[in-house]
């Protein structure tokens, strides 16, 4: 069987990691097709947003560390050039996490904008026992996502953070019940999808550009950023509103 998965739903795209023996912990082969898969999902027009899964009730257990201890070379995943999780896409990606999202398998969630867990979701480095470096962007990711002190008691400690603690610190955006991830997070990138893109998507470049800048170069990057959508988006969805779209507080 394939070790990634795809499945479209219209704008919604799939991807599933599909090697449920080792609750899909990525190999070699594995982490260089979910790149792969990861860049032609952000050139297909067609595609808005991707939902992100794992098979068999688990998300991605990290690398492979059978592998590893036969002398594989792990490149890292995303410091290195080219590497899968290096920089983010054009557009969202969500994951629907069950099970354990430990090791490398919580740098692949960390690289998704938004993560939907359902009550199995297990996050944590377990590859400290192992003396096993994070070389996905965990050390980065975590600790903008859900701050240094928390990001800390993960990293030293290797400690399980089960999915109402993930909740709470901001390391999950949902939790919903048992089996009901990937139905929870394609729903959700359905919704994503039917906004209009331009805004959404560049709202979301300024918010990732912004990490790197001071205030006001910052702010400058989000109004040069906001110029196509104000251009192309913003008059005909001002008019809509104007003509009675979302009274009420309604989205529809």
């Amino acid at each position: 069987m394939p070790k990634i998965l795809v499945e479209r739903n219209g704008s919604v795209t799939t991807i599933i990691m599909n090697r449920p023996e080792v609750r899909n912990a990525l190999d070699n082969e594995a982490i260089g097709l979910l790149g792969e898969v990861f860049q032609s999902f952000d050139r297909d027009d067609e595609a808005r947003v991707a939902v992100l899964t794992g098979e068999g009730g688990a998300f991605c257990a990290g690398a492979d560390l059978k592998e590893m201890a036969q002398g594989a070379n792990y490149q890292a995943w995303a410091g290195s050039e080219g590497g899968a999780l290096r920089t983010p896409l054009s557009k969202p990606v969500i994951a629907a996490v069950e099970g354990h999202a430990c090791a490398g398998g919580l740098g692949v969630a960390l690289y998704c904008d938004l993560r939907v867990a359902d009550e199995t979701a297990v996050f944590g480095v377990f590859s400290r026992r192992w003396g096993v470096p994070m070389s996905d962007g965990t050390t980065v990711r975590l600790p903008r996502l859900v701050g240094m002190s928390n990001a800390l008691d993960m990293l030293l400690t290797g400690r399980a953070i089960g999915a109402d603690e993930a909740k709470q610190m901001g390391l999950a955006n949902y939790v919903v019940p048992k089996g009901a991830a990937r139905a929870e997070a394609e729903a959700l990138a359905l919704k994503v999808s039917e906004y209009p893109q331009i805004a959404m998507r560049s709202d979301r470049e300024s918010a990732y550009t912004q990490l790197g800048l001071t205030l006001d170069d910052a702010v400058l990057e989000e109004t040069r950023l906001a110029e196509a959508a104000k251009r192309q988006e913003a008059q005909s969805g001002a008019a809509r509103f104007a003509a009675g779209a979302g009274r009420h507080g309604s989205f529809e």
